[in-house]
């Protein structure tokens, strides 16, 4: 009875030593091949700097499929590369592993990469995170130390998203900032053609007469985009006697694309009076297309 109870208790350490070893060996080879996946990311993110645009795709391609173990040598290779092909490729391979982690870096290589290639591919990656994207992207807007194109890039990426991020764009739309008002508005478009949001007409309403003339034009603009929504009609009608011939131009092209009939009346009377010599012409262009 001792004697088969020994051999069980043997049995039972002999089996747990097997266990062990096998354990271990599973970590021994993970390990390796952890390891063996960091060095093939490594020379991935290497080829991304390679002068052969087809092996720079094929490396991204490869690293987008890898994923988000990819991430921290494409953001070191983003931010600290010195070379600008591969910081280029960088951002590009970013969008295709889609991990919003990399948000914030991307930003960063929009407003400090002195590359504008560079600043345009981060801004594409950039706007495929939605809703996420939009602070981050009114941040930019905000800060006075970024050009005009970096202004832009974010504009762009607001207007991409769209419909994906319309809450937030919504509560944009409503800053204190012009610039990130302007480019709210803007990007309502796709949001208000597919759902007819009340607020956010509403919103555009508001914008169509706002204190700074530049959120004015954008708002005119939009109406012009958009299919013909019957409140917002009068409202922009009433823009063809504002002093600034760039709201008076907007208006009339606006007009023109809704085929407004309704303001033909408004618009002889406005080309009989009209001193601005572009004006008139936009202004006999629009009766012609209404007519049309």
């Amino acid at each position: 009875m001792g004697n088969k109870k020994l051999d069980n208790d043997y049995k039972k350490k002999l089996k747990v030593e097997e266990e062990k070893t096998q354990n271990e060996g599973i970590k021994d080879k993970e390990k390796c091949e952890n390891e063996s996946n960091q060095i093939n990311i490594k020379l991935l993110i290497k080829g991304l700097s390679d002068r052969n645009g087809l092996i720079r795709r094929n490396n991204a391609e490869a690293l987008g499929n890898i994923g988000k173990a990819a991430l921290p040598g494409l953001i070191n290779a983003l931010l600290n590369s010195k070379n600008v092909i591969q910081r280029r490729a960088a951002a590009k391979t970013l969008k295709l592993v889609g991990d919003e982690t990399a948000l914030p870096h991307l930003i960063k290589a929009l407003t400090d990469d002195p590359d504008p290639v560079v600043q345009c591919s981060a801004a594409g990656a950039i706007a495929i995170f939605g809703e996420n994207a939009v602070n981050h992207l009114i941040t930019v807007l905000q800060s006075q130390e970024h050009t005009e194109m970096q202004h832009g890039l974010a504009t762009w990426c607001l207007s991409f998203i769209g419909a994906n991020g319309a809450n937030a764009i919504k509560k944009a739309a409503k800053s204190k900032d012009s610039k990130v008002r302007s480019a709210a508005i803007s990007a309502l478009e796709e949001h208000i053609r597919q759902s007819q949001d009340q607020e956010a007409i509403k919103l555009v309403e508001s914008a169509i007469n706002d204190d700074v003339e530049n959120v004015q034009i954008e708002a005119i603009r939009l109406v012009g985009k958009l299919y013909k929504i019957e409140s917002l009609t009068p409202i922009i009608i009433s823009k063809l006697k504002n002093k600034n011939p760039d709201i008076r131009k907007a208006t009339l092209f606006s007009l023109m694309q809704i085929k407004a009939k309704e303001a033909l009346n408004q618009i002889k009377e406005l080309l009989e009076v009209e001193q601005d010599y572009n004006v008139r012409k936009i202004i006999e262009l629009t009766i012609r297309k209404i007519n049309d």
